[in-house]
Parts: structure tokens; C-alpha cells; sequence
């Protein structure tokens, strides 16, 4: 390869005195050799023989930059044809059956503003693992073909996946039903569908919505050795498996750069589409964030401002329930995913590493599934109550660029402690507040956190030391009808991880 002779661009300025110094030694010793007769041309040899040197030099200089000019292209040309050297041997291995995710014509996109009802899909019979495998060739095809689109960081050409992870609940049709009535486009958002559990009556439901998405099976459906205290806990186990081998699909088989992940039992908002298309280029050049969640965890009806639809934070919390996740940052938690339990994983300063989502004011996900691994208790608690935006924000007209850490902090910071500081009793029915505030309530312990939260009708469990929807240790919602701030003291620094 040519690589393996290309000389260093960084030409040594000494090169020309050392050849000046080695040829004018070598003259001198010509010299002794003649005699005196020799002497009378010495100074126009030396001065001839540099100036040979130095046409040499430049010569060689112009070798290097035509050779490092061309020297991009070569390793193009070796990248490419490596790659048509594999796809070929995929191709030559695998036939595959029928197109998983067609390329439908520019005709049958829509505008971001339009909804479509869910067309009565044409009943087929689910794939099995096998057949699967064929899918999953042709759907990298298909996918490598797509991402030709996607020109540049904030281009709407990009290619963004929405991953369904489903297992045994035949309600996942409602749950497709939504996304397929409000997707703008299926060439820019492909549905795959990975199923674990091996249910046959949800294989069928999933089947039935033939090529308007891809229906993936998780083929490990065995038991995981678990220590016996443990064995409880089998679902989690099996949860995070699944996440992991379907995400490998996603990023590794299908080669994908990004993704949103939603469950068989969440129902999205008619703007979610939008809203993840407009914070997909925020996601992809803050360094300081890790996903973009559709998820406010303190999104109950009176926590939220029905008239900011459009309001977007920052949060320490990963909030989950819908979420954007680039392939950069699926290389580096793939290498160590936990064997249960992924979500609080997350939530690990080890994981984290200070990095935030984006979430909504109002919710662009709800879940309906009562029925689950965490035996309904949280869901009657909390996660019904959660309001679901029926609002379309025009999110890819706006400018977000106030979401970037730096304006976002300076302002955030400035807000939340230029609110008077109240006391609790003075927000509660009878005080004596006027206004819509904002308000600030301070808190200085984990246990006087928990009272406030309590009190004030917000989630008050912490993980690592965080609130759910916390930033800087501020929690932002409204509390009859007025804006409160549940605060540390001013000049935070970091989470206690012993608040959990």
C-alpha cells in the first residue's frame, strides 16, 4: 500500500546545511587527494553541488504533498472496497425473501403538520427467527441505500429509527396504530419492531402490519442464571438482554446513527416526531448531552403549564419512556450494559458522567400499561396521571440553540435564584402569594427534599442523589397554577450520591 512509503510531510529545515556541511567535507578530502592544483575550483564546486542539493529537496517536497494530496483517496478507495467485498459475501450468504422496510416514492410522504388515520394493514404471518436473520441483511441494505440522504449533521434527510421493544402484550397496536398515524414519512422513520418472549398472539399482531414495519425476534428466550435471591427478578434480567441485542441490530446490523427507543405500551403525542427531529442536531453537538427524552416524570396534569407546550429543559435525570440515543454513546455503554436493571444503571455517575437529557414541559409519550415487570404499583401511583401533549409544536422552525449548556445555564441559574425564596405555607391554600411567580423553595437535605416534594405533590424519590426532572438539583413545575422552583442552596456543585 502506499502508505507504507509515504516519506513524513514535516520536511527538516536542517536537511540543506547537512548536505552543504557532507558535500563540503567530501570536497576537502578530494582537495588533499589532488594536490594544490586542485584548490582553484573548490568554492564553485561547493556552491554547485548546494545548489543541486536544494533543487533535489524541493523536488522530493513536491512528491509529498502530491502523494498526501492523493493519499485520502486511497484509503477511500480501500474502504470502499472492502465494503462491496462484505456486502458481497452477505449477499452471496443470505437471500433475503422480500423488502422489510421499503423506499416508498416522495408521494407518499406528508408534512410534518399532517395526521393520517391508520390503514387497515393487510394480515401476514410473522417471520421466524430465521427468516429474521434474512430480514435483518436486507434491512441494512436498505438502511445503507437511506443514509446516502442524510448530508449533514442538522439535515432533515436524516434517518431516524424508532425502535419498539415489545414482548407479550397484544396492546402493542396501540402503540404502533399512533406512531404509523402521525409518522411523517416511512423512508426518514422506520418502525422495527424487536419481540422478545416468543408470544405467539403478539407475534401475530405485530405480523399484521406487514411491510409498514419490521418485525425483529429476540432468539434467546431462555432462562438467566440468576443467584437465588435473584430469581424474582427474572424479568429485568430478560428486559436488559433484550435492549442490548436490539440495539445491536439498530446500530451494528442495520448501521444506523441513531435511534428512539419507545415500549410496547407507550402512546405518542402528535408532535413526536417533530420534536425529535428538532433536537437530533442539539443531541448530536453538545457534548454535555446523552438523549433527548419525549418524558416528563413530574408531568402530571397540575404540574404543568398547559399554555407552554413549546418549553423544553435540561435534566441530570435520564428519564427514559422514549428516548434518543446516537451510536457513539451506544459504543460506550454497549461494552459494559448490566445484566438487569439497565435504567437505574443509567442513572450511575459512572454511566452519566454529568451528562444531560433534554425534556418536555408537557409529555410526548404516555404509557398505558398497567400490566408489567413492576406489578402495576408505580403506574396507579404515578404514570397515569402523566398529561400527553395534543399540541403540535413546529419544534424544527424554532431556534433551540438556547438548550446548549452554556446559554442554558447562564439563564436557568439566573432565573431560578433571582425567585423570591417563600416558605412552604405561603404556597399552600390560604398563603399569602399573589402572582404567578416563579417562587423558590429551598431545600438542604436529602430528608427536607423529600418533605418539600411530598408536600408539593412531586416525585421525591432520588437516584445517585438526583431528583426525577432535577437539573443542578432544581426541580421546575407548577404548583396551583404558579411556578416553583425546589431548589438547593445558591452555588451548587455537585449530587450527593448518598441521597438515594
Amino acid at each position: 500500500h502506499p502508505r507504507s512509503y509515504i516519506p513524513s510531510t514535516q520536511t527538516d529545515p536542517t536537511r540543506p546545511v547537512f548536505y552543504f556541511l557532507l558535500c563540503f567535507c567530501c570536497l576537502c578530502l578530494l582537495n588533499f587527494s589532488r594536490g594544490k592544483g586542485g584548490r582553484v575550483n573548490l568554492a564553485g564546486e561547493v556552491i554547485r553541488l548546494a545548489e543541486e542539493v536544494e533543487i533535489q529537496l524541493e523536488t522530493q517536497k513536491k512528491l509529498i504533498k502530491q502523494i498526501e494530496s492523493h493519499r485520502a483517496q486511497w484509503a477511500q478507495q480501500r474502504d470502499i472496497g472492502k465494503r462491496e467485498a462484505d456486502d458481497a459475501k452477505e449477499v452471496k450468504d443470505h437471500q433475503p425473501p422480500k423488502p422489510p422496510l421499503p423506499l416508498k416514492d416522495d408521494a407518499d410522504d406528508k408534512d410534518q403538520t399532517e395526521l393520517k388515520q391508520t390503514q387497515s394493514p393487510a394480515p401476514t404471518v410473522a417471520s421466524d427467527t430465521k427468516l429474521g436473520q434474512h430480514q435483518a441483511v436486507e434491512v441494512k441494505e436498505e438502511v445503507f441505500k437511506t443514509n446516502e440522504l442524510a448530508t449533514s449533521v442538522g439535515s432533515p434527510e436524516v434517518v431516524i429509527p424508532i425502535l419498539v421493544i415489545a414482548c407479550d402484550r397484544v396492546t402493542v397496536k396501540r402503540s404502533l396504530d399512533r406512531l404509523i398515524q402521525y409518522r411523517p414519512s416511512p423512508k426518514l422513520y422506520p418502525i422495527i419492531v424487536s419481540q422478545d418472549c416468543g408470544h405467539s398472539e403478539t407475534a401475530r399482531v405485530i405480523g399484521s402490519y406487514g411491510d409498514q414495519v419490521t418485525h425483529l425476534r429476540q432468539p434467546d428466550l431462555a432462562d438467566i442464571r440468576v443467584r437465588p435471591e435473584h430469581r424474582k427478578f427474572q424479568g429485568y434480567y430478560k428486559i436488559a438482554r433484550h435492549y442490548r441485542w436490539a440495539l445491536n441490530q439498530v446500530f451494528n446490523t442495520f448501521s444506523q446513527s441513531t435511534v428512539v427507543i419507545v415500549e410496547d405500551d407507550l402512546e405518542v403525542a402528535p408532535d413526536f416526531f417533530e420534536y425529535f427531529r428538532a433536537l437530533y442536531p442539539i443531541l448530536r453537538s453538545d457534548p454535555s448531552l446523552w438523549c433527548v427524552s419525549a418524558w416528563n416524570d413530574n408531568g402530571r396534569d397540575a404540574l404543568v403549564d398547559p399554555s407552554k407546550a413549546e418549553l423544553l429543559y435540561r435534566t441530570d435525570f435520564f428519564p427514559g419512556l422514549g428516548w434518543m440515543l446516537l451510536k457513539e454513546m451506544w459504543d460506550e455503554l454497549e461494552v459494559k450494559w448490566p445484566s438487569a436493571f439497565w435504567d437505574d444503571w443509567m442513572r450511575q455517575p459512572e454511566q452519566r458522567k454529568d451528562r444531560s437529557c433534554i425534556r418536555p414541559e408537557i409529555s410526548r409519550t404516555i404509557t398505558f400499561g398497567r400490566k408489567g415487570v413492576s406489578l402495576g404499583q408505580f403506574f396507579d401511583q404515578y404514570l397515569r396521571y402523566i398529561k400527553l401533549n395534543t399540541e403540535f409544536v413546529p419544534f424544527t422552525k424554532q431556534d433551540l440553540s438556547h438548550l446548549l449548556k452554556e446559554k442554558y445555564d447562564e439563564k436557568f441559574i439566573k432565573d431560578v435564584y433571582s425567585a423570591p425564596w417563600v416558605k412552604l405555607e405561603d404556597l399552600q391554600q390560604g398563603g399569602s402569594l399573589r402572582g404567578p411567580g416563579p417562587y423558590r423553595i429551598q431545600y438542604s437535605s436529602r430528608d427536607s427534599f423529600k418533605v418539600f416534594a411530598r408536600n408539593l405533590g412531586v416525585m421525591d424519590d432520588l437516584k445517585s442523589g438526583v431528583p426525577r426532572t432535577g437539573y443542578r438539583g432544581v426541580v421546575s413545575f407548577l404548583h396551583r397554577g404558579r411556578r416553583v422552583f425546589l431548589a438547593p442552596p445558591e452555588g451548587w456543585s455537585r449530587y450527593d450520591t448518598s441521597w438515594s
